[in-house]
């Protein structure tokens, strides 16, 4: 852990930030499993009309890991895509380049990251993600979830509990919890936190503390609701993607006369 104390790893554990958020991964030194926070940072743009292009990349060796990458693609396509097709870019920065011991056991956090980025909310950066998704956007459980949270409420500790900090966690890892006692109290005494989820909205809810919306029978999210700000921004994005490609053809049509 001296590089977290170092302030190496640039790990924050209080305030907010837009298309930021923990992810969590567990390393083996030897016999030994320890559980380490790692940043994400989602960028979202304007992408191809019908194409939802998600690219990874860890920022130290460059390294691209598309595992799990088409089931981000998937769940938004299906959540937001709806009757209109989506032209969405989206890049996922690891801060650090370890490789994470199982697949896609950061591909919730990601997505938060991603929708958050979307939304333009503010993601709470005291509450670290662990859980896979799939296509429907359930939380999908993953390995060494006690390493993860002991990793995560460690780095709270050096840096200052403040009260408001926690693990989101898949709703199936609950009956795997073994937790050291020191953590078993912090989070009696409500110094620290641990988040049972079983759907993306529900943990979106938990780290930005705005409603994720349900459609209503108009057909639409509510307003002021996360998932009404990613789709209205979906909307956006694909509406700008039509007007560019009406001024690259106008362009054209012009440069041929």
């Amino acid at each position: 852990g001296e590089m977290i104390e170092e302030g190496t790893l640039y790990i924050d554990t209080d305030g907010a930030k837009v298309g930021q958020v923990n992810g969590l991964a567990v390393y083996s030194y030897g016999e030994f499993m320890f559980g380490k926070p790692s940043r994400i940072t989602a960028q979202t743009f304007i992408g191809n009309k019908g194409v939802i292009n998600i690219e990874r990349e860890a920022k130290l060796s460059g390294k691209t890991h598309d595992k799990g990458v088409l089931i981000l693609s998937g769940y938004l396509g299906g959540k937001y895509g709806g009757k209109t097709p989506l032209a969405l870019s989206a890049t996922l920065t690891f801060e650090q380049s370890y490789s994470y011991v199982e697949g896609d056991s950061a591909s919730a956090a990601e997505l938060f990251a991603i929708l958050s980025s979307l939304a333009e909310l503010p993601i709470k950066q005291g509450i670290a993600v662990t859980g896979s998704v799939n296509q429907k956007g359930e939380i999908q459980p993953i390995g060494g979830v006690n390493e993860k949270i002991e990793g995560f409420f460690d780095t709270c500790k050096r840096k200052g509990l403040t009260g408001n900090q926690g693990v989101i966690i898949p709703r199936s890892n609950v009956k795997n919890l073994m937790l050291k006692k020191e953590v078993v109290e912090a989070v009696k005494e409500g110094k620290f936190h641990i988040y049972p989820i079983s759907t993306v909205d529900e943990g979106i809810e938990i780290l930005t503390g705005v409603a994720a919306g349900k459609r209503g029978p108009d057909g639409l999210f509510p307003e002021g609701t996360v998932n009404r700000k990613v789709e209205d921004k979906l909307f956006y994005l694909l509406q700008e993607q039509e007007r560019l490609r009406k001024m690259a053809e106008k362009s054209q049509d012009s440069t041929i006369s």
